[in-house]
């Protein structure tokens, strides 16, 4: 259970395009308990490719151990590993276990199998308590789990700059800043639906320490202005602590997508987590519109994504559904793809459509159509409006309307010189400005910014 980070990429050197080349940043994105989350996905993208442009990363997990379908940049070992702090939360007597209990409790093989199991959950209902407690940072009952983190970043990694992965890890930011007298960088990607999903008595509270524990914190970062907006609000922060790093991607494996698929049937993609808030069941409706007026011949669904416990009863229910319209023919479940995977998946579609529920803040999926040349179908909400103005490379669709999506996917089955012109330009954009190089070096500039603030005030200036 060593420091260092996994990876060819690890202690790269600085190439000849690196803009300020050296930094030591400390990364800490919390796993997700074993599924492909798009926080994840985009933390080790992001990693890799600052360790490309000459900087020092170490990715350091919380709570469980990253997946990420690309080489993995991660340290292999876990701080605030699930189970001790779960146990924490229930028992004064585990926030006095020693170190060698917590480091056997933190081990990523423990912890990925407990995340096979099901025990770890980012379920927020259930979890009121503890994010309160994890907030409240040197308050709270976690505060042991806080200092090793901080003891190990002091004694053994000594960062010049930290970065918090979402803003549920404010609470950290105090005592970072405090012992290591560095600035503390924060993302914000997606919390809000977390947040959305708490219960009284925990709401109200967990919102005030939110906005309290932001102070603590120097900038933050959000991948599209309408979110930096939303966040900014819920934070309590100034805008001039907002600033805005456009998500990128790895672009070069899309282009392996392959040839384009035949002319007929027209085949509609759906690349997400299967859950409700990312929309399954509008596409649903939405298919069986069009196989109404067009025939089952004409149309294929594809769905791919990962199927956590909390929501099988609604993927249930969904495939019910297709049952009793007498869909089997038409839609295909492939399950839970890997990069290799997913990008034969991309180029098997004519379109991608996830149509979200809620104003989904980052869209990695919707990138990584456009990389391959897919162009995209998504609500007119959240990061997706931004996304295609910038691209050029798909069509909104009025929110949660099964019969809007159903036209505007209609309009799109007998228009084959549009859907070419969306994908070329999408995968002309996406590679000139949404490429994790981009990403990096717009990042690198929010860290900039924020140490040359922070010797201007060590310095008196």
């Amino acid at each position: 259970m060593g420091g260092a980070p996994r990876g060819a990429a690890a202690g790269g050197t600085a190439s000849s395009t690196a803009g300020l080349s050296g930094m030591r940043i400390a990364y800490i994105s919390a796993g997700a308990a074993g599924m492909y989350c798009g926080s994840c996905l985009h933390d080790n993208t992001l990693a890799r490719a600052l360790i490309r442009r000459g900087h020092d990363v170490a990715l350091v997990p919380l709570y469980t151990p990253i997946r990420t379908d690309e080489e993995d940049v991660s340290l292999d070992r876990v701080f605030y590993g699930a189970v001790g702090v779960y146990l924490e939360q229930r028992s004064a007597l585990f926030r006095r276990m020693p170190r060698w209990l917590d480091r056997l409790l933190s081990r990523p093989g423990l912890l990925r199998w407990v995340s096979r199991r099901g025990a770890a959950t980012v379920d927020a209902p259930r979890l009121g308590a503890l994010t309160l407690s994890v907030l409240r940072g040197e308050e709270g009952n976690q505060r042991a789990d806080l200092e090793r983190l901080v003891a190990w970043l002091r004694a053994e990694f000594r960062p010049e700059i930290v970065h918090l992965s979402n803003s549920m890890m404010a609470g950290l930011a105090r005592r970072i800043r405090a012992e290591l007298r560095v600035p503390v960088v924060c993302s914000v990607q997606g919390e809000d639906l977390f947040l959305d999903q708490l219960a009284e008595p925990y709401l109200a509270p967990v919102h005030a320490e939110l906005r309290e524990r932001a102070a603590d914190v120097d900038g933050f970062i959000a991948t599209n202005r309408s979110y930096a907006e939303q966040m900014a609000k819920v934070l309590g922060v100034p805008a001039g602590r907002m600033h805005r790093v456009r998500l990128g991607i790895d672009v070069e494996s899309f282009a392996q997508s392959g040839a384009a698929p035949a002319e007929r049937p027209f085949v509609i993609g759906y690349l997400a987590r299967l859950c409700p808030e990312k929309g399954l069941h509008l596409l649903v409706d939405a298919v069986r519109s069009l196989v109404e007026r067009r025939g089952a011949d004409a149309l294929r669904l594809r769905i791919a994504g990962y199927l956590g416990a909390r929501d099988r009863d609604y993927v249930s229910g969904v495939m019910r559904r297709i049952r009793e319209w007498g869909l089997e023919q038409v839609v295909e479940s492939c399950g839970e793809v890997d990069r290799r995977q997913k990008i034969d998946f991309l180029g098997s579609l004519h379109v991608l459509s996830v149509p979200t529920t809620y104003r989904e803040p980052k869209g990695l999926f919707a990138l990584e159509a456009l990389a391959a040349g897919v162009p995209v179908v998504l609500p007119r909400h959240g990061s997706f409006p931004e996304i295609v103005e910038e691209t050029g490379g798909g069509v909104l669709f009025e929110p949660a309307s099964a019969a809007a999506l159903a036209r505007t996917l209609e309009s799109l089955i007998d228009d084959p010189a549009r859907r070419a012109e969306l994908g070329r330009r999408g995968r002309e954009a996406v590679r000139r400005v949404h490429d994790d190089a981009t990403m990096a070096a717009e990042t690198e500039r929010v860290y900039a910014l924020h140490l040359a603030r922070r010797a201007a005030a060590a310095g008196g200036g």
